[in-house]
Order: C-alpha cells, then structure tokens, then sequence
C-alpha cells in the first residue's frame, strides 16, 4: 500500500508542480502523518523536493515562473478555456488581460478565424499573433520579468484606443459576494481601463479562486456579466450572482 501511495503522489506532484500534505492526505484519504512517512524516501532519493506543509517536483522549480503557474490547476484552467473559447466567434474583438487562465484560453482559440485580439500579455499574443488572420495588438510599456506582460499609464493609454466586444479577466480571488481581487495596485488599475472598454466583461477563473483572499479589489460582483469556471460556487455565491443578474458558466451548454 506505501508503494501504491507513492507512485500516486509521484503523480500527484507530477501533474501540479507542487502539493501540499493536506491534500495528498484527502486525495489518498489516509492521515498526514501517513503521508510524511511515505514522501520520506522520495525526499531522501531526490524524486521530489520537500518544502513546508507540501513536496514539489524538483523540475517544476527550475522553470520560469509563468510556465510553472500555467502547470497549477492545469486541467481546470483547460476546461475553462474551453468554455471561454467556446462562447467566442469567429471575427469577434477581445481583451485578453494577463493570465495563465488567459493563456490557456488564447490555445483553445486556435481554431478561430479573424479575432480581434487586444492584450497587454507577449505569451498570449504569441499564441494567436499570424493565425487565420487574426489582428493583434499588444500594448507596450514596461514588461514585468517574471511574465513579459506590460503594465503602467501606457499600457492603459494604448487599451483606451479600443472598443471590444468582451474583455476576459483573471482573478487572484473572487470573494464571497462575488467581490473580484488581485494581488497587485497595478493589476487592478489595469483590469478597470479594459472592463470600460468592452461591451461584456467576463472574469475567467477556476474554482481555486472562490473564497482565496487577495488584497485588492477591481470591481463588485455586479460590474460584471459572467464567470466561467469549471465547478459552481458555493451557495451564498450564486444567490449573489443570481442577484446581481451575473451567469455563471460551467458547462458548455450552459
């Protein structure tokens, strides 16, 4: 059984980049205590890397930040992307802000002709940048070094040329009324110029983000018109979206 357990956290960790022993203890549904002893020949052989409350893949570490956040939650994030992705048409105009959720939805557009794509992100213009004709504009500024995105009063005077059909956001966390937070002054700044510049304003983001403090807030609930992600919230969050006339998409038909 400790050998069955080690090959699935070696999966586990694999997958995520990095896992916490509380969540290796419900995935495995055995104790945290169960779990310390199993990852201990695997922390002793170098198989994976042991930091406090969690174990990462020692390769997962080497990369660059933006590729090691696009392998947190990936298949979650899949899964909205393709949701999002699945709501836009061929032809129509978008803001892509930076994101890894937003990254992965500039691949699932792959296959659409004659987008109108405006970001401040050089990982997602390169996704869409030369394919079935689509235009993409980039705005410029100072480039963050950790996910070559531009931020500051150029960028946000680069974005107000521009009318959109949606702008899709990311979020650090989305609070319990649905309240929508980042992490950064800078990011929250930025996502108010691009949601002034759409007709709709959709926040993007897997159900991680439900409840996960971030210090600051871009908008209420009700300055938006849709969250996609891919579970639906607790209750109490979809009374408030229900109130504030905001859909919430998780399934493709929806």
């Amino acid at each position: 059984m400790a050998d069955q357990r080690q090959a699935e956290i070696l999966r586990a960790v694999r997958q995520a980049g990095s896992i916490s022993i509380s969540a290796l203890a419900a995935r495995l549904e055995v104790s945290t205590e169960s779990i310390r002893r199993d990852i201990k020949e695997l922390v002793d052989t170098g198989a994976v890397r042991r930091f406090h409350g969690g174990i990462a893949d020692p390769a997962f570490e080497e990369e660059p930040p933006f590729e090691r956040r696009m392998r947190v939650n990936r298949e979650a994030k899949r899964h909205v992307a393709a949701l999002a992705a699945g709501l836009i048409r061929d032809g129509d105009s978008i803001i892509l802000d930076n994101g890894t959720t937003t990254a992965y939805i500039a691949e699932a557009l792959a296959a659409r002709s004659k987008l109108m794509v405006v970001t401040n992100a050089a990982q997602i213009a390169c996704r869409l940048a030369g394919r079935n004709g689509n235009r993409v504009f980039l705005a410029g500024g100072e480039m963050s070094g950790d996910d070559a995105a531009a931020f500051g009063q150029s960028a946000m005077d680069f974005l107000r040329q521009f009318r959109v059909d949606y702008a899709l956001l990311s979020a650090g966390g989305i609070g319990p009324q649905g309240e929508i937070r980042v992490f950064h002054l800078y990011e929250a700044e930025f996502a108010r110029i691009v949601m002034g510049q759409a007709r709709e304003s959709w926040v993007v983001a897997d159900a991680s983000k439900f409840g996960r403090a971030a210090p600051v807030e871009v908008c209420p609930l009700a300055a938006i018109n849709r969250i996609i992600t891919d579970t639906p919230p607790e209750a109490a969050l979809r009374g408030a979206c229900a109130e504030a006339d905001v859909d919430i998409v998780t399934n493709i038909a929806t």
